[in-house]
Protein backbone atom coordinates (compact mmCIF):
# COMPACT_ATOMS: atom_id res chain seq x y z
CA UNK A 1 0.00 0.00 0.00
CA UNK A 2 1.11 3.23 -1.05
CA UNK A 3 1.59 6.42 1.07
CA UNK A 4 1.57 9.99 1.12
CA UNK A 5 4.67 10.00 2.82
CA UNK A 6 6.52 7.54 0.62
CA UNK A 7 8.42 10.28 -1.39
CA UNK A 8 10.27 11.54 2.34
CA UNK A 9 13.56 10.65 2.40
CA UNK A 10 14.67 8.22 4.65
CA UNK A 11 16.52 9.18 7.95
CA UNK A 12 18.28 6.58 9.56
CA UNK A 13 19.00 6.27 13.55
CA UNK A 14 21.75 9.18 14.29
CA UNK A 15 23.13 10.18 16.84
CA UNK A 16 20.80 13.73 16.93
CA UNK A 17 21.93 16.35 19.67
CA UNK A 18 23.76 15.48 22.26
CA UNK A 19 23.19 18.96 25.00
CA UNK A 20 21.07 16.81 27.15
CA UNK A 21 22.76 13.65 26.87
CA UNK A 22 23.70 13.27 30.79
CA UNK A 23 19.91 14.17 31.67
CA UNK A 24 17.37 11.68 32.16
CA UNK A 25 13.23 12.00 32.14
CA UNK A 26 10.76 10.06 33.48
CA UNK A 27 7.65 10.76 31.38
CA UNK A 28 4.44 9.81 33.17
CA UNK A 29 1.98 11.79 31.08
CA UNK A 30 -0.29 10.79 28.38
CA UNK A 31 -2.13 12.34 25.56
CA UNK A 32 -0.35 15.67 23.25
CA UNK A 33 1.06 18.11 26.05
CA UNK A 34 3.10 16.07 28.03
CA UNK A 35 4.40 13.56 25.66
CA UNK A 36 5.17 16.76 23.37
CA UNK A 37 7.05 18.39 26.36
CA UNK A 38 9.42 15.35 26.77
CA UNK A 39 9.76 14.99 22.76
CA UNK A 40 11.84 18.41 22.88
CA UNK A 41 13.57 17.36 25.44
CA UNK A 42 14.43 13.73 24.10
CA UNK A 43 15.07 15.58 20.53
CA UNK A 44 17.42 18.01 22.10
CA UNK A 45 19.46 14.74 23.38
CA UNK A 46 17.66 13.84 27.07
CA UNK A 47 17.09 9.62 28.01
CA UNK A 48 13.44 10.05 28.20
CA UNK A 49 11.93 6.71 29.72
CA UNK A 50 7.94 6.95 28.56
CA UNK A 51 6.32 4.88 31.15
CA UNK A 52 3.08 2.91 30.08
CA UNK A 53 0.22 1.05 31.61
CA UNK A 54 -1.22 -2.08 29.94
CA UNK A 55 -3.32 -2.85 28.33
CA UNK A 56 -3.35 0.40 26.13
CA UNK A 57 -0.55 2.43 27.37
CA UNK A 58 -0.53 6.38 26.13
CA UNK A 59 -4.26 7.73 25.55
CA UNK A 60 -3.73 8.39 22.26
CA UNK A 61 -2.17 5.27 20.92
CA UNK A 62 -6.01 4.80 20.51
CA UNK A 63 -6.61 8.42 18.71
CA UNK A 64 -7.66 7.49 15.12
CA UNK A 65 -8.20 6.98 12.57
CA UNK A 66 -6.20 7.24 10.57
CA UNK A 67 -4.24 4.59 11.77
CA UNK A 68 -0.41 3.40 9.87
CA UNK A 69 -1.05 -0.50 10.56
CA UNK A 70 -2.70 0.14 13.03
CA UNK A 71 -0.56 2.66 15.02
CA UNK A 72 -2.18 6.04 16.10
CA UNK A 73 -0.54 8.89 14.00
CA UNK A 74 -1.28 11.12 16.41
CA UNK A 75 0.82 9.23 18.90
CA UNK A 76 3.25 8.66 16.59
CA UNK A 77 3.55 12.41 16.44
CA UNK A 78 4.93 13.58 19.97
CA UNK A 79 6.37 10.40 20.89
CA UNK A 80 10.01 9.79 18.94
CA UNK A 81 13.11 9.67 20.59
CA UNK A 82 11.84 7.63 23.84
CA UNK A 83 12.04 4.23 25.50
CA UNK A 84 8.81 2.67 26.24
CA UNK A 85 8.29 0.43 29.20
CA UNK A 86 5.36 -0.75 30.61
CA UNK A 87 4.60 -0.14 34.25
CA UNK A 88 1.59 -0.33 37.10
CA UNK A 89 2.29 2.58 39.21
CA UNK A 90 -1.24 2.06 40.91
CA UNK A 91 0.16 -1.17 42.32
CA UNK A 92 2.84 -0.72 44.69
CA UNK A 93 5.11 -2.87 42.97
CA UNK A 94 5.03 -0.77 40.21
CA UNK A 95 5.82 2.12 42.26
CA UNK A 96 8.80 0.96 43.91
CA UNK A 97 10.22 -0.19 40.50
CA UNK A 98 9.22 3.75 39.51
CA UNK A 99 10.75 5.10 42.73
CA UNK A 100 14.02 2.92 41.38
CA UNK A 101 13.90 5.18 37.76
CA UNK A 102 13.45 8.31 40.10
CA UNK A 103 16.70 7.46 41.67
CA UNK A 104 18.65 8.04 38.72
CA UNK A 105 16.79 10.64 36.92
CA UNK A 106 16.66 14.20 36.59
CA UNK A 107 13.35 14.85 35.62
CA UNK A 108 9.94 13.78 35.87
CA UNK A 109 6.95 15.01 33.93
CA UNK A 110 3.33 14.22 35.22
CA UNK A 111 -0.09 14.98 33.78
CA UNK A 112 -2.15 14.32 36.53
CA UNK A 113 -3.30 16.35 39.21
CA UNK A 114 -2.46 17.48 42.73
CA UNK A 115 -5.29 14.64 44.18
CA UNK A 116 -3.85 11.61 42.32
CA UNK A 117 -0.44 12.65 42.74
CA UNK A 118 -0.49 12.37 46.28
CA UNK A 119 -2.64 9.39 46.12
CA UNK A 120 0.40 7.66 44.21
CA UNK A 121 2.99 9.40 46.46
CA UNK A 122 4.66 11.18 43.61
CA UNK A 123 3.67 14.56 44.54
CA UNK A 124 6.41 17.38 44.56
CA UNK A 125 6.06 17.42 48.40
CA UNK A 126 6.76 13.71 48.56
CA UNK A 127 9.06 13.08 46.22
CA UNK A 128 11.29 16.10 46.85
CA UNK A 129 12.09 14.88 50.49
CA UNK A 130 13.81 11.79 48.70
CA UNK A 131 15.00 13.36 45.86
CA UNK A 132 16.31 16.59 46.51
CA UNK A 133 17.69 17.19 42.75
CA UNK A 134 14.63 16.39 41.09
CA UNK A 135 12.73 18.50 39.10
CA UNK A 136 9.25 17.63 39.11
CA UNK A 137 7.21 18.90 36.12
CA UNK A 138 3.31 19.40 36.14
CA UNK A 139 1.38 19.88 33.55
CA UNK A 140 -2.24 19.42 33.96
CA UNK A 141 -5.48 21.85 32.59
CA UNK A 142 -5.65 24.09 35.32
CA UNK A 143 -2.38 23.39 37.88
CA UNK A 144 -1.96 22.83 41.01
CA UNK A 145 -3.58 25.35 42.90
CA UNK A 146 -7.32 27.34 43.07
CA UNK A 147 -10.54 25.65 43.06
CA UNK A 148 -10.39 24.38 39.44
CA UNK A 149 -7.41 22.36 39.98
CA UNK A 150 -9.09 19.25 40.12
CA UNK A 151 -11.20 19.40 36.68
CA UNK A 152 -10.78 17.51 33.80
CA UNK A 153 -9.42 19.52 30.76
CA UNK A 154 -8.16 18.64 27.09
CA UNK A 155 -7.07 21.20 24.47
CA UNK A 156 -10.51 22.34 23.91
CA UNK A 157 -11.40 23.52 27.17
CA UNK A 158 -7.88 25.66 27.72
CA UNK A 159 -8.99 27.39 24.32
CA UNK A 160 -12.76 28.04 24.93
CA UNK A 161 -11.24 29.47 28.64
CA UNK A 162 -8.50 31.33 27.02
CA UNK A 163 -10.60 33.60 24.69
CA UNK A 164 -8.72 32.50 21.72
CA UNK A 165 -11.91 30.74 20.12
CA UNK A 166 -14.04 33.39 20.60
CA UNK A 167 -11.35 35.21 18.70
CA UNK A 168 -10.88 32.87 15.99
CA UNK A 169 -13.39 32.26 12.80
CA UNK A 170 -15.81 34.54 10.62
CA UNK A 171 -17.88 36.67 12.51
CA UNK A 172 -20.96 35.90 11.16
CA UNK A 173 -19.89 32.19 12.18
CA UNK A 174 -19.78 30.35 16.07
CA UNK A 175 -16.49 30.47 17.97
CA UNK A 176 -13.61 27.98 16.14
CA UNK A 177 -11.10 25.93 17.34
CA UNK A 178 -7.81 26.37 15.86
CA UNK A 179 -6.94 23.97 13.37
CA UNK A 180 -4.18 22.21 15.73
CA UNK A 181 -3.72 21.31 19.16
CA UNK A 182 -2.30 24.51 20.30
CA UNK A 183 -2.87 24.82 24.01
CA UNK A 184 -1.34 21.22 24.53
CA UNK A 185 1.72 22.44 22.26
CA UNK A 186 2.46 25.69 23.88
CA UNK A 187 1.86 23.78 27.03
CA UNK A 188 3.97 21.51 26.18
CA UNK A 189 6.61 23.93 24.99
CA UNK A 190 6.37 25.62 28.36
CA UNK A 191 7.04 22.57 30.12
CA UNK A 192 10.03 21.87 28.38
CA UNK A 193 11.50 25.39 28.61
CA UNK A 194 10.91 25.39 32.34
CA UNK A 195 12.77 22.00 32.70
CA UNK A 196 15.77 23.11 31.27
CA UNK A 197 15.12 26.82 33.47
CA UNK A 198 15.28 24.80 36.18
CA UNK A 199 18.15 22.58 35.36
CA UNK A 200 20.36 25.23 35.01
CA UNK A 201 19.60 26.14 38.30
CA UNK A 202 20.31 23.43 39.89
CA UNK A 203 23.63 23.39 38.26
CA UNK A 204 24.10 26.48 41.07
CA UNK A 205 21.92 24.98 43.70
CA UNK A 206 22.07 21.84 43.46
CA UNK A 207 18.62 21.61 43.65
CA UNK A 208 15.24 20.69 42.15
CA UNK A 209 12.48 22.33 41.71
CA UNK A 210 8.25 21.98 41.50
CA UNK A 211 6.55 23.41 37.90
CA UNK A 212 3.09 23.57 37.92
CA UNK A 213 2.22 24.78 34.38
CA UNK A 214 -1.88 25.14 33.25
CA UNK A 215 -2.84 24.43 30.11
CA UNK A 216 -5.27 27.24 30.61
CA UNK A 217 -2.91 29.89 31.81
CA UNK A 218 -0.59 29.25 28.78
CA UNK A 219 -3.44 29.46 26.31
CA UNK A 220 -4.46 33.00 28.26
CA UNK A 221 -0.98 34.11 28.31
CA UNK A 222 -0.73 33.73 24.31
CA UNK A 223 -4.05 36.13 24.22
CA UNK A 224 -1.68 38.90 25.69
CA UNK A 225 -1.22 40.64 22.23
CA UNK A 226 -5.58 40.72 22.81
CA UNK A 227 -6.00 40.48 26.29
CA UNK A 228 -4.14 44.04 27.26
CA UNK A 229 -5.71 46.31 23.74
CA UNK A 230 -8.92 45.36 25.85
CA UNK A 231 -7.11 45.91 29.31
CA UNK A 232 -5.75 49.30 28.07
CA UNK A 233 -9.02 50.47 26.04
CA UNK A 234 -11.91 48.76 26.80
CA UNK A 235 -12.54 47.68 23.65
CA UNK A 236 -13.51 44.14 23.21
CA UNK A 237 -12.57 42.72 20.00
CA UNK A 238 -14.03 39.92 18.39
CA UNK A 239 -13.57 37.34 16.04
CA UNK A 240 -13.66 39.24 12.51
CA UNK A 241 -12.05 36.19 9.98
CA UNK A 242 -8.53 37.76 10.29
CA UNK A 243 -9.03 41.24 8.98
CA UNK A 244 -8.82 43.24 12.51
CA UNK A 245 -5.08 43.28 13.04
CA UNK A 246 -3.04 46.50 15.06
CA UNK A 247 -1.50 46.71 11.67
CA UNK A 248 -3.74 48.16 8.90
CA UNK A 249 -2.99 46.21 6.26
CA UNK A 250 -2.66 42.40 7.17
CA UNK A 251 -5.33 39.57 6.09
CA UNK A 252 -6.05 37.22 3.58
CA UNK A 253 -6.73 38.74 0.30
CA UNK A 254 -8.24 37.21 -3.32
CA UNK A 255 -6.72 37.49 -6.25
CA UNK A 256 -7.73 35.74 -10.23
CA UNK A 257 -7.33 31.96 -8.94
CA UNK A 258 -5.99 31.09 -5.10
CA UNK A 259 -6.07 33.71 -2.04
CA UNK A 260 -2.69 34.80 -0.73
CA UNK A 261 -1.58 36.65 2.89
CA UNK A 262 -0.25 39.93 2.85
CA UNK A 263 1.20 42.20 5.83
CA UNK A 264 2.21 45.76 5.17
CA UNK A 265 3.68 46.09 8.75
CA UNK A 266 5.32 49.66 8.05
CA UNK A 267 5.44 52.84 6.12
CA UNK A 268 8.55 51.05 4.16
CA UNK A 269 6.72 48.19 3.28
CA UNK A 270 3.64 50.18 2.57
CA UNK A 271 5.37 52.26 -0.25
CA UNK A 272 7.16 49.73 -1.84
CA UNK A 273 3.48 47.25 -1.96
CA UNK A 274 2.16 50.52 -4.01
CA UNK A 275 5.08 50.80 -6.44
CA UNK A 276 5.16 47.45 -7.10
CA UNK A 277 1.72 47.21 -8.10
CA UNK A 278 2.17 50.79 -10.42
CA UNK A 279 0.41 53.11 -7.95
CA UNK A 280 2.86 54.73 -5.92
CA UNK A 281 1.32 58.35 -6.09
CA UNK A 282 -2.14 56.74 -3.78
CA UNK A 283 0.41 55.14 -1.37
CA UNK A 284 2.25 58.61 -1.20
CA UNK A 285 -0.76 60.64 -0.53
CA UNK A 286 -0.26 62.13 3.58
CA UNK A 287 -4.18 60.71 4.17
CA UNK A 288 -2.18 57.44 4.30
CA UNK A 289 1.64 58.03 5.76
CA UNK A 290 1.00 56.49 9.04
CA UNK A 291 -0.95 52.86 10.07
CA UNK A 292 -3.13 54.87 12.65
CA UNK A 293 -4.38 56.72 9.63
CA UNK A 294 -4.20 53.64 7.56
CA UNK A 295 -6.33 51.74 9.68
CA UNK A 296 -9.04 54.61 9.88
CA UNK A 297 -9.23 54.33 6.23
CA UNK A 298 -8.97 50.88 6.24
CA UNK A 299 -11.96 49.72 4.40
CA UNK A 300 -11.21 52.05 1.67
CA UNK A 301 -7.62 50.95 1.03
CA UNK A 302 -8.88 46.95 1.31
CA UNK A 303 -11.33 47.17 -1.51
CA UNK A 304 -8.61 48.67 -3.31
CA UNK A 305 -6.25 46.09 -3.07
CA UNK A 306 -8.31 43.47 -3.67
CA UNK A 307 -9.50 44.92 -7.12
CA UNK A 308 -5.86 44.73 -7.73
CA UNK A 309 -4.81 41.49 -6.81
CA UNK A 310 -7.84 40.15 -8.55
CA UNK A 311 -6.43 41.04 -11.79
CA UNK A 312 -3.28 38.29 -11.93
CA UNK A 313 -3.12 34.70 -10.64
CA UNK A 314 -1.73 34.14 -7.26
CA UNK A 315 1.74 32.80 -8.25
CA UNK A 316 2.47 35.87 -10.27
CA UNK A 317 2.09 38.30 -7.29
CA UNK A 318 4.22 36.17 -5.20
CA UNK A 319 6.96 36.63 -7.33
CA UNK A 320 6.91 40.18 -7.43
CA UNK A 321 6.41 40.49 -3.94
CA UNK A 322 9.10 38.35 -3.45
CA UNK A 323 11.29 40.30 -5.35
CA UNK A 324 10.31 43.49 -3.60
CA UNK A 325 10.44 41.90 -0.19
CA UNK A 326 6.63 42.61 0.57
CA UNK A 327 5.68 40.08 3.42
CA UNK A 328 2.96 37.91 1.53
CA UNK A 329 2.44 34.10 0.94
CA UNK A 330 0.14 31.30 -0.07
CA UNK A 331 -2.84 29.89 1.81
CA UNK A 332 -0.98 26.22 2.07
CA UNK A 333 -3.25 23.25 2.49
CA UNK A 334 -1.61 19.84 4.66
CA UNK A 335 -1.17 17.99 1.33
CA UNK A 336 0.89 21.75 -0.24
CA UNK A 337 3.03 22.30 2.81
CA UNK A 338 4.78 18.44 3.10
CA UNK A 339 5.58 19.71 -0.36
CA UNK A 340 6.84 23.09 0.24
CA UNK A 341 10.43 22.49 -1.10
CA UNK A 342 12.26 24.53 1.58
CA UNK A 343 10.92 22.45 3.99
CA UNK A 344 12.06 19.57 2.05
CA UNK A 345 15.28 20.75 1.46
CA UNK A 346 15.79 21.19 5.38
CA UNK A 347 14.78 18.02 6.43
CA UNK A 348 11.98 18.65 8.42
CA UNK A 349 9.77 15.65 7.00
CA UNK A 350 11.14 12.61 7.03
CA UNK A 351 10.43 9.15 7.09
CA UNK A 352 12.26 6.79 10.21
CA UNK A 353 12.25 2.67 10.33
CA UNK A 354 10.48 1.34 13.01
CA UNK A 355 9.74 -2.64 13.86
CA UNK A 356 6.83 -2.53 11.96
CA UNK A 357 7.78 -0.15 9.09
CA UNK A 358 8.46 3.19 7.95
CA UNK A 359 6.55 5.81 9.78
CA UNK A 360 6.22 9.38 9.07
CA UNK A 361 7.86 12.19 10.98
CA UNK A 362 8.13 16.25 11.07
CA UNK A 363 11.72 17.06 12.87
CA UNK A 364 12.22 19.26 15.77
CA UNK A 365 12.92 22.45 12.91
CA UNK A 366 15.33 24.21 15.23
CA UNK A 367 18.95 24.54 13.74
CA UNK A 368 21.86 24.22 16.44
CA UNK A 369 25.36 25.39 14.49
CA UNK A 370 23.71 24.86 11.26
CA UNK A 371 21.89 20.78 11.95
CA UNK A 372 18.54 20.03 12.10
CA UNK A 373 18.68 16.55 12.18
CA UNK A 374 17.60 15.40 15.95
CA UNK A 375 16.49 11.98 14.79
CA UNK A 376 17.94 8.92 17.10
CA UNK A 377 15.09 6.92 17.89
CA UNK A 378 11.41 6.20 15.88
CA UNK A 379 8.27 6.50 18.48
CA UNK A 380 8.55 2.95 20.52
CA UNK A 381 5.78 0.29 20.30
CA UNK A 382 3.82 -0.11 23.74
CA UNK A 383 6.65 -1.60 26.26
CA UNK A 384 9.45 -2.08 23.27
CA UNK A 385 12.00 -1.34 25.93
CA UNK A 386 10.89 -2.64 28.98
CA UNK A 387 13.05 -5.34 29.57
CA UNK A 388 16.51 -3.14 28.16
CA UNK A 389 15.69 -0.48 30.70
CA UNK A 390 15.07 -2.61 33.84
CA UNK A 391 18.32 -4.82 32.78
CA UNK A 392 20.35 -2.29 32.11
CA UNK A 393 19.44 0.84 34.02
CA UNK A 394 18.05 -0.99 37.11
CA UNK A 395 20.38 -3.83 36.90
CA UNK A 396 17.07 -5.65 37.27
CA UNK A 397 17.56 -9.71 37.18
CA UNK A 398 15.77 -11.85 34.81
CA UNK A 399 13.74 -14.10 36.99
CA UNK A 400 12.49 -10.78 39.03
CA UNK A 401 11.83 -9.08 35.42
CA UNK A 402 9.63 -12.14 34.99
CA UNK A 403 8.07 -12.24 37.94
CA UNK A 404 7.01 -8.62 37.66
CA UNK A 405 5.44 -9.71 34.16
CA UNK A 406 3.75 -12.70 35.89
CA UNK A 407 2.02 -10.63 38.13
CA UNK A 408 0.92 -7.63 35.20
CA UNK A 409 3.24 -5.11 36.72
CA UNK A 410 4.67 -5.15 33.17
Amino acid sequence: MTTPFDFLPPLPAGPGLRMLDDVTVIDLTTSVAGPYATQLLADMGADVIKIEKKPDGDDSRAWGPPFLRGDSLWNLSVNRNKQSVTLDVGREEGRAVLHDLLEKADVLVVNLGSRVQQKLGIDFARLSAKYPRLIHVSLTGFGLLGKRHDLPCYDLIAEGYSGVMDMTGEPENGPQKIGTPAADLLAGQDAAMAALAALYERQRTGCGKQIDISMVRTMTRFMSPRILPYLGSGEVTRRAGGRDSVIAIYQVFKTADQPLTLGLGNNAIWSRFWTAVGDPEFGAQRAYASNEARRGRRDEIVERIAAILRRKERDEWLALFARERIPAGPINRLDEVVLDPELLEEGLFYQADTNSGSVPQVGLGIAFDGKLAVHRMPPPALGQHTQSVLQTRLGMESARIDALRTAGII
